[in-house]
């Protein structure tokens, strides 16, 4: 870990030697979901509710679900790019280095003006828990905690194994989009606006729904949900991370170089 801080170190203070243009993509980088809050705020003005959802009960899984992307896309856009390193060949490099593959890729890259997403998600997410009748114990505050760290590591897992993909191909990388940005879009919404099949799949195939529906319903209290294991059950997100290291341990054992 003292060498993933060491890169981000790094990388901070070279972002930082343009201070105003650093600043003001953190503003833009607002804008994004400002816009897509924007959208939920209006259809609710005209709606009212969506199955049963009030709209600060979906606003905190709105926020939930843009803070743990924020946060990914922040320390871990290094697997994000990965197919760069493999065409230009750099990949090479990190292979004779005395430390592991996925470390250094994951130190490789920060976009740390993706901030700006992380505080309007979190200002969304303070609203929304404030305006909800919500008796906030300490195993509620927990399971919150839970579900943003639990997000965080699905969308890595995620991101690893779309840049495991590169050892093979770094043609049609953009299928790896329905499962990041696509997941992100679908997750600020309750699962049970969806059909039975995408529930189920974005709960046992890719656990968003572990880290996100399931605990959301032991927060508001919903009949069904009020067993404190539901509290836990983001931790599902950390079991979905071991394939994804796997996947890419086999994809590292399979590269064949660039030759470069």
């Amino acid at each position: 870990m003292k060498l993933y801080f060491q890169y981000m170190l790094i990388l901070l203070k070279s972002q930082m030697q343009y201070r105003v243009s650093f600043l003001l993509l953190t503003l833009g980088q607002c804008l994004t979901p400002f816009t897509m809050f924007a959208g939920v705020y209006f259809m609710f003005e005209r709606f009212g509710q969506i199955q049963g959802w009030t709209f600060y009960e979906v606003a905190l899984c709105f926020a939930v679900t843009y803070m743990a992307f924020a946060i990914t896309e922040c320390f871990v856009r290094g697997f994000d790019v990965f197919s760069s390193l493999v065409v230009s060949g750099d990949f090479d490099r990190l292979l004779v280095r005395p430390r592991s593959t996925a470390l250094q890729v994951l130190g490789s890259r920060f976009e740390f003006a993706r901030i700006g997403r992380l505080l309007l998600s979190a200002a969304v997410l303070v609203w929304a828990a404030s305006s909800i009748n919500i008796d906030w114990t300490p195993l509620k505050v927990t399971a919150l905690l839970l579900m943003v760290s639990g997000g965080v590591v699905i969308f890595t897992g995620i991101f690893i194994l779309a840049a495991s993909i590169s050892f093979w191909t770094v043609q049609g990388l953009e299928i790896a989009n329905i499962f990041t940005d696509g997941g992100r879009e679908m997750t600020q919404y309750p699962l049970t606006i969806y059909q039975k099949w995408v529930r189920r799949f974005f709960t046992f195939v890719i656990p968003f729904g572990c880290a996100n529906y399931l605990p959301l319903l032991f927060i508001l209290g919903r009949e069904g949900a009020n067993h404190p294991i539901y509290a836990f059950i983001p931790l599902a997100g950390f079991l979905f991370l071991v394939p994804c290291l796997l996947v890419w341990n086999i994809g590292v054992r399979h590269y064949r170089s660039t030759g470069s």
